[in-house]
């Protein structure tokens, strides 16, 4: 990566911190199934004008579907889980263990981000052009059909908030 250029991992941090981009890319996940390290990715790429086509965009999220569906899932489950229950939950020690669970997801999207960053970098160097479509390519992949408007509402945030950095 040049010095210049901001990593994936700071990029996203910066994306999903942006007024109601983490709100939207909740929606996204929980309505659409959209895996949002891939769509913080995508947005990566759109703004070093890097296009992802449908292809690259399978071959990618292949690359971590295994890591998002055994690990990343499986932790988020958890802990959203441990927010209303099993007995004892909620409780103070709970919420202690629900924080803890919540720091090794986020390092398990850290790593997935990672892998992203690594494949994202040829395409980057390839400088493919008008990367516009990126985040309505990964609604579409993820939600295997037209968005509707809650979802198509939510990617105009990330849109508006990705075209503001």
């Amino acid at each position: 990566m040049s010095d210049d250029r901001m990593g994936l991992w700071d990029f996203a941090l910066r994306l999903y911190v942006s007024p109601g981009v983490g709100d939207a890319c909740l929606t996204l996940q929980d309505e659409s199934g959209v895996d949002v390290p891939v769509l913080l990715f995508s947005a990566w790429l759109a703004k070093h004008s890097a296009a992802l086509t449908d292809a690259e965009l399978a071959r990618i999220d292949e690359r971590v579907a295994d890591w998002r569906n055994e690990v990343v899932r499986p932790l988020r489950d958890i802990r959203r889980r441990l927010k209303g229950g099993p007995h004892p939950a909620p409780t103070k020690e709970t919420e202690a263990l629900r924080n803890e669970v919540k720091g090794v997801e986020l390092g398990s999207e850290k790593i997935e981000l990672a892998v992203l960053e690594a494949e994202g970098e040829a395409l980057i160097a390839a400088g493919s052009g008008d990367a516009s479509g990126n985040l309505a390519r990964v609604l579409w992949h993820f939600r295997g059909s037209e968005p509707d408007a809650k979802a198509t509402e939510a990617l105009g945030i990330v849109e508006k908030a990705l075209a503001g950095l």
